[in-house]
């Protein structure tokens, strides 16, 4: 509690009440104000009020009276506006890489940005009943060291694994740690990915950071070859289906009209679609070709059809026949 007659307190206490107790449509009355005040030992009368507001004014906050019946005070223009935030109550309970508790801390933090009232707008929207989520407590961690680990140029440690059947953690290379020069993260189907040079090897690879374990930045400097050079994180994202790796190639997709919005999703907009016919389209790009892949291209149906090249047609023919039946 503030002294009595302490005013050096009551700005603050102000800014407060009406940033947190008010808003346009629930605004705080002078009486209210006072009162509030009061109960904070701080001692005010009515014309105080309204020079203490011009104050908060002058400072840069939007303080607004609304006059008559029911009326107050309220903040108009805040540094979130409530759809703003229910745009980012959304993005956190549905990314699959946060988990459930982390969810719940952002989402709390976020609920402070606004009045107690519209807050409990944001609170009525978390969570969707059996939404899959990580249990990786350190992912939200892990993403802020990549991040500074690729501003800053070092390399990073890390081990990873995956999960048995028993939903069990096995780590590769039997807990041997990787050494990887970091040059992107890409949010890709749920979930995050790190797009690095492992050290000794030959190519940019990527891993779920879902599933790395006591991640690391290291005094050593970034290192890379030829293809991280001129690195395109967006096409290398566009170019790794779901991110599995396989093998670069040259594909001919012919698909019915109706399939257009699909492959300027996978795609991008800059894809060349050319009409072949009235009711097809065909255009080629460069993909990587693996089981993913034809597992994507499967999964549409007959309306699409694929010219590949030889190399993948052998490589894959098993699983092309079966397919195909």
């Amino acid at each position: 509690m503030a002294k009595r007659g302490n005013q050096k307190a009551k700005l603050l206490v102000l800014y407060q009440l009406l940033l947190k107790k008010g808003d346009e449509e629930h605004p705080i009355s002078t009486p209210e104000l006072i009162q509030a005040l009061a109960r904070a030992e701080i001692p005010a009368e009515r014309k105080s009020i309204y020079t203490d507001m011009e104050t908060l004014q002058d400072f840069g906050l939007d303080v607004q009276l609304r006059k008559g019946k029911n009326g107050g005070w309220f903040v108009g223009e805040r540094e979130f506006e409530l759809p703003e935030l229910k745009l980012l109550v959304d993005a956190v309970q549905s990314s699959r890489f946060i988990s459930r508790k982390k969810s719940e801390s952002l989402i709390r933090k976020l609920s402070g940005l606004t009045s107690e009232h519209q807050a409990k707008q944001l609170r009525r929207q978390v969570y969707v009943d059996r939404r899959v989520k990580t249990d990786n407590e350190s992912v939200y961690y892990a993403i802020d060291r990549l991040h500074a680990a690729i501003a800053g140029g070092r390399a990073v440690t890390f081990r990873y694994f995956d999960y048995d059947v028993r939903g069990e953690k096995v780590f590769r290379r039997e807990g041997k740690g990787y050494l990887v020069s970091p040059y992107g993260l890409i949010w890709s189907d749920e979930n995050y990915y790190l797009v690095g040079w492992e050290h000794g090897g030959t190519a940019l690879r990527h891993y779920r950071v879902d599933r790395m374990a006591g991640l690391t930045m290291t005094g050593l400097p970034r290192e890379g070859g030829e293809g991280c050079r001129d690195f395109d994180l967006a096409e290398y994202g566009q170019r790794h289906f779901h991110m599995f790796s396989g093998r670069e190639g040259k594909v001919r997709l012919r698909c019915e009209n109706r399939f257009v919005n699909v492959m300027l999703d996978r795609f991008g907009q800059e894809a060349m679609l050319i009409p072949d016919g009235e009711e097809h389209f065909v255009l080629t790009v460069d993909a990587v070709v693996s089981p993913q892949f034809y597992g994507w291209l499967f999964g549409l149906g007959d309306g699409v059809g694929l010219t590949a090249p030889d190399w993948a047609v052998e490589e894959y023919r098993g699983m092309l026949e079966r397919a195909l039946g």
